[in-house]
């Protein structure tokens, strides 16, 4: 049902999912690129209103953004809602590729870099500390209805993240799930590393995992 831009997600029956990790970023990558150029720009712009109308941008925060690339969610509507919040934007950037750790540098305009997955980065120069970002808008490849999130299989967000495995209390970021709704999965097993999420947006409206998303 829906409340708003707030819904509850509807399950997929479970034997429509592959068996493996593998199978099921596949799947997900020809659903996500069957869709067409005008269905992407319709959904990411009905993805921007529904987070225009939140508070999470709201009173100048640090926000935390990707680059999108290929099928993914558009990127850009979201740096420029952001712009015209005020907010200042930082953008993931790599630093280590055989640990895989990344930061997140402030949004200066052009990207000078792309990094060897082949993703636009800033320079790491003017970096922040996750804990100062207000919200996080991640990329999602599949989600399932208790904020499990399935990436591309780099961990580079679940290990800039691990401490929120372990938190007792809220600690910042806020982080949401940027995704189409064709991305959705009834159940993703849970791994002992993985971070999950608080909120994800789709085209469809925002689905709420944890009372700190409000």
């Amino acid at each position: 049902e829906s409340n708003g831009p707030y819904r509850h997600l509807r399950v997929t029956p479970l034997n429509t999912l592959p068996a493996s990790r593998r199978d099921i970023r596949r799947q997900l990558r020809e659903s996500r690129a069957a869709m067409t150029t005008a269905q992407r720009l319709a959904a990411g712009r009905a993805i921007c209103a529904h987070i225009a109308a939140t508070r999470w941008l709201r009173g100048r925060r640090n926000i935390g953004l990707y680059v999108s690339i290929g099928s993914e969610v558009p990127s850009g509507p979201l740096r420029a809602l952001a712009a015209r919040l005020h907010c200042p934007v930082y953008l993931p950037s790599i630093v280590d590729y055989r640990h895989r750790r990344m930061v997140f540098a402030r949004d200066a305009g052009p990207l000078p870099q792309v990094n060897r997955l082949g993703i636009p980065e800033p320079a790491a120069l003017h970096t922040i500390p996750v804990r100062a970002l207000s919200v996080v808008l991640l990329p999602v490849l599949g989600f399932d209805c208790h904020g499990t999130r399935l990436g591309t299989g780099g961990g580079y967000y679940d290990r800039l993240f691990a401490y929120r495995r372990h938190r007792r209390s809220w600690h910042r970021p806020l982080l949401v799930g940027v995704a189409f709704q064709c991305q959705q999965l009834p159940l993703i097993k849970r791994r002992a590393h993985d971070v999950p999420l608080d909120a994800v947006v789709t085209e469809n409206g925002i689905s709420i995992f944890g009372p700190a998303a409000w």
